[in-house]
């Protein structure tokens, strides 16, 4: 079972942990999945505890109902969220003050990007404005053929700016990234598959979430140091030279090459039976 680390049960996710995988699942079908205020508070503290706790090897993200998610709520910009700030403070420090109400948004998915193991994400039907922000912080993504992506800031006057730009850059062709973000228009789970979004498309949302499930599974049985590792290097590798990014293996071999590990490996292989490996070890954040 999970000790949710939130007062209460989270009002848009269930959360289980089993054989070493957490399985986070969007729960408000009837509502889209939207992202409420809610939303973006409980994300991030769940993302967090599962890594700094180590309770899993690896996350996956589904969803209910008929789309995976229709972005974020119109509540959160209400005027009551504290987005932009009345009284007498001029135009630059309201300006200011917006700018870390983006930032904090920011987070609920950059938790993603930069947490230790990697987290897998299934796709159906709409993926939509704040939606494309979150799967583009995810390591790996695939889609039922029903699917379709859709940067909609465009078509409410706004610029995207919750992840999108950064990230997406970096997983499709430029010119597709600049087709979707200025016009709005949806991009097909085919299309998806076509330019790299998308790993791989299946016919039904059952088969999605088995798949990814099932890929959950086979990562979990790997050591996960060596897992941990490569993410790190391919979110390092993506972010510098290569020249830099060599440099970086290096070091981190240099401290963190087990081989106990690989004769754990070598040995279940041998026997044909599944490896023990240590898990992480949690992150003590505080004294």
């Amino acid at each position: 079972m999970y000790d949710n680390p939130l007062s209460s049960n989270p009002t848009c996710f269930d959360v289980t942990i089993t054989d070493h995988i957490a399985h986070i699942v969007l729960k408000r079908p009837e509502a889209f999945n939207s992202m409420t205020r809610a939303f973006w508070n409980e994300l991030p503290a769940i993302i967090q505890d599962i890594n700094d706790h180590a309770r899993a090897r690896v996350i996956a993200i589904t969803s209910t109902g008929q789309h995976f998610c229709a972005g974020m709520d119109l509540s959160v910009l209400g005027d009551d969220a504290g987005f932009f700030p009345q009284g007498e403070a001029d135009r630059e420090t309201r300006s200011e003050h917006f700018r870390h109400h983006v930032l904090h948004l920011q987070t609920t998915f950059s938790c993603l990007d930069q947490a230790r193991i990697p987290v897998l994400v299934a796709v159906q039907g709409g993926c939509i404005g704040g939606a494309v922000d979150m799967i583009s912080a995810c390591d790996i993504r695939w889609a039922s053929h029903d699917a379709f992506f859709c940067i909609q800031e465009i078509n409410l006057g706004m610029t995207a700016d919750v992840g999108t730009f950064p990230r997406l850059c970096k997983l499709i062709p430029e010119g597709w990234m600049r087709e979707l973000a200025y016009t709005g228009r949806r991009l097909s789970a085919e299309k998806a598959k076509e330019i790299g979004l998308i790993n791989d498309i299946f016919d039904s949302h059952e088969a999605l979430v088995a798949h990814v499930l099932e890929t959950a599974r086979e990562i979990a049985a790997k050591a996960p140091l060596a897992v941990t590792g490569s993410k790190v290097m391919i979110n390092y590798a993506r972010d510098h030279s290569i020249q830099d990014g060599l440099d970086y293996i290096a070091t981190w071999q240099a401290g963190m090459f087990s081989p106990t590990h690989m004769a754990e490996a070598f040995r279940a292989k041998a026997a044909k039976e599944p490896a023990k490996f240590p898990d992480l070890l949690p992150i003590r954040k505080h004294m």
